[in-house]
């Protein structure tokens, strides 16, 4: 039987969008993120170590972030989906196997490179293959889907992480995450990618990186909607961090903790499922929808009541949702030859500037609530909403 054109993209676009949200599922589905810091500790590591297994984990992210993406650009963007995983799994066969300050660095390292080979690499060939079928324009409500399925798979992992811990231990928990990496780059392998290479035609990676850095400093549509993402993504994924400490800090028992987590869980669920529809606000739109977010965060975040929380998982909402916005309109201004380059460098503005807000976090929290140190930091939305709008005015000029 022939097949008509209009099937065959439809039939490209399925099995892409499938094992799209079947690797982000997977790609989180690690058991051993709410045991690992226990892991660490109960191995004798002191606090001071397990900080700087943190910040060796966040250094080998930042270092590999924008090289990384300039090899997906050079070589195989699938490629570099399939190998990173199995890296993360080799760290996480050490931590179990030879539980030690040297075998966790050495974890965390394989971990940071593991997840710096696919930051970048992803958007770009899943929006490279959905240009090609000429579906381009679903690039939103297929990142928000697969957002969404990461999310899924961070609940499911957090909801079998104790019944499995409680059974089988750390090497439980360990062998059941190992598994996962693995199943993540099985899974990696079905992805189509139809782009020629640019070392097909004499490109290098160091000639991608400096050509996508140029790209950047020349174009200024470029420019601005790349520094939008670290703009929208890094503060309330800072915040996100301390959203029990916060919760907790509204009076309600230690058991209710999880369940108002979970709440606000739900809210940035719901923001990535909205990303289709919402595509068409536009750059009006979105400065409201940042604005509407800030507002909610500082308003829920300074009331310290049950009702609070509630708006804090709105603000949530708002700013994944706004999150997923701002890559595609980054995606949508970039050129296919070096699109997983210039989205690893605004992933890597979004790890700086996370970093930064750690910081800022940490000097506001020495003496005030942390109500108020959330409704502090959702200052800088409202300067990110003031700019888009202006931006949106100084175009409209005549």
């Amino acid at each position: 039987m022939t097949l008509s054109p209009a099937r065959v993209p439809a039939a490209g676009v399925r099995r892409l969008t499938r094992t799209l949200y079947g690797y982000a599922f997977l790609d989180d589905f690690v058991l051993l993120y709410p045991v690992y810091a226990l892991l660490f500790a109960d191995t004798g590591m002191s606090l001071w170590q397990i900080s700087s297994l943190f910040a060796l984990w966040s250094i080998t992210g930042v270092v590999l972030e924008v090289p990384s993406g300039a090899w997906a650009d050079a070589v195989s963007r699938r490629g570099l989906l399939w190998i990173g995983p199995l890296l993360t799994a080799a760290g996480f066969v050490l931590w179990v196997a030879v539980p030690s300050y040297g075998a966790f660095a050495v974890g965390f390292i394989l971990w940071g490179a593991g997840g710096a080979l696919g930051s970048g690499a992803l958007e770009a060939l899943v929006y490279g293959e959905l240009d090609r079928l000429g579906a381009a324009d679903r690039y939103a409500p297929v990142m928000g889907r697969a957002r969404a399925a990461r999310l899924l798979g961070t609940v499911a992992s957090i909801g079998l992480a104790g019944p499995v811990f409680a059974q089988g231990g750390y090497a439980a928990v360990g062998a059941a995450s190992f598994l996962a990496c693995v199943l993540t780059a099985v899974t990696a392998t079905r992805f189509p990618e139809h782009r020629a290479r640019a070392d097909d035609e004499g490109d290098t990676w160091a000639t991608i990186l400096r050509t996508g850095l140029a790209e950047l400093r020349g174009d200024r549509p470029v420019r601005g909607a790349l520094l939008l993402v670290p703009a929208v993504a890094a503060v309330w994924g800072a915040l996100d961090e301390y959203t029990p400490l916060l919760v907790r800090d509204i009076g309600v028992a230690e058991a209710t903790v999880p369940y108002l987590i979970m709440l606000i869980w739900a809210g940035v669920t719901l923001g990535s499922l909205l990303a289709g529809p919402a595509e068409r606000l536009g750059t009006s739109g979105l400065a409201m929808l940042l604005a509407g977010a800030a507002l909610a965060l500082a308003v829920g975040a300074a009331s310290r009541s049950l009702a609070g929380i509630a708006l804090v998982s709105l603000a949530f909402a708002g700013f994944q949702l706004a999150e997923v916005l701002a890559d595609v309109r980054l995606q949508h201004r970039i050129d296919e030859s070096r699109r997983a380059t210039l989205t690893s460098v605004a992933s890597l503005g979004t790890e700086l500037a996370t970093v930064a807000t750690f910081g800022v976090y940490a000097l506001l929290g020495t003496d005030l609530p942390h109500g108020t140190v959330f409704a502090v930091l959702a200052f800088p939305y409202l300067v990110t909403a003031l700019a888009l709008a202006r931006a949106r005015v100084a175009r409209e000029r005549p």
